[in-house]
């Protein structure tokens, strides 16, 4: 059986570290970490998140602000809020919850946001620079994988690398990191999708699997070589009438099997998504500190 690589306890002990950071702020006299998020309309699971964010700051002695916004709100209105928060002091950064309604352009909202407020590390320049391999606010999620393998020791130089997915959010920004020099890093890097030829044979061969495809059990243990550790980012409800709440939450992972064949791997829940909440956390005590742009 794979070692567990267990999200939720470590996501606990960064926030502890941040916490006590915090307390040495107060005691220096120095200005407290001031995240905001814009919430814009009423989607149930992003109002979960959001919630999530608000209260994990509240626990480590942050500030925070809660910016909600009706569905019907203008792209230029929204644009002028960014730009409000943006201009103000006394926030170090900014996070505007994704998805948005259709009228309202991902892309130009992102790229307003000042990139030394980007927490979410969603801009054009932190987007580079992390490519680069320059101090950046990295993505919550990969920053938190990242962060899952050097804690638990885990080798990447000289291993191979598949990562399943290739979006910006996740499967592009973690190709880059593994491939990066440094550690975790120096990992010889295959970036998969959905129109990849003979995903089995390649997912075969990764020392190192990390699966953001979005398709639920999608990995099964005849992709996986012996073990490989196994990084598993999807969430997905299924229905499930033996539970209290009506479901269950699986990953992109056949866990049960695949934890039978892997050296190590994460659960789902419990696994990365903790991860996303207490990275975003550090890049807000990163901003506050002025650490990445100075």
């Amino acid at each position: 059986m794979a070692i567990l690589i267990d999200g939720k306890k470590t996501s606990q002990d960064i926030k502890n570290e941040i916490a006590a950071r915090v307390a040495e702020i107060k005691t220096e006299g120095g200005k407290i970490p001031h995240l905001a998020a814009i919430l814009v309309g009423s989607d149930g699971a992003s109002q979960t998140y959001v919630g999530a964010k608000v209260k994990a700051c509240h626990e480590i002695g942050f500030e925070s602000t809660l910016v909600r916004l009706d569905e019907t709100i203008s792209e230029e209105e929204l644009l002028a809020k960014v730009e409000d928060i943006n201009a103000n002091p006394d926030i170090d950064g900014l996070i505007v919850q994704l998805p948005l309604p259709k009228h309202i352009s991902v892309e130009k909202v992102t790229d307003k946001i000042k990139p030394d407020k980007d927490v979410d590390g969603f801009t054009p320049s932190n987007v580079g620079r992390m490519a680069l391999n320059w101090p950046a606010y990295v993505a919550a999620t990969p920053y938190g994988i990242v962060e899952l393998l050097k804690r638990y020791n885990i080798e990447t130089s000289g291993k191979h690398c598949v990562v399943i997915g290739r979006s910006h959010i996740v499967g592009s920004p973690m190709s880059i990191l593994m491939a990066r020099n440094g550690y975790p890093g120096n990992a010889t890097v295959t970036l998969t999708h959905s129109r990849t030829q003979n995903l089995k044979e390649i997912a075969q061969t990764a020392d190192i699997l990390i699966v953001a495809l979005g398709k639920p059990e999608f990995v099964t243990a005849d992709m996986v070589k012996p073990g490989a550790v196994v990084i598993d980012v999807g969430i997905h409800r299924v229905e499930d009438a033996s539970k209290k709440s009506g479901f269950r939450l699986i990953g992109d992972v056949k866990f049960d099997e695949v934890a039978e064949k892997a050296s190590a791997i994460t659960p789902v829940p419990g696994g990365v998504g903790p991860m996303t909440i207490a990275s975003l956390l550090y890049n807000t005590l990163l901003a506050a500190e002025k650490k990445v742009y100075g």
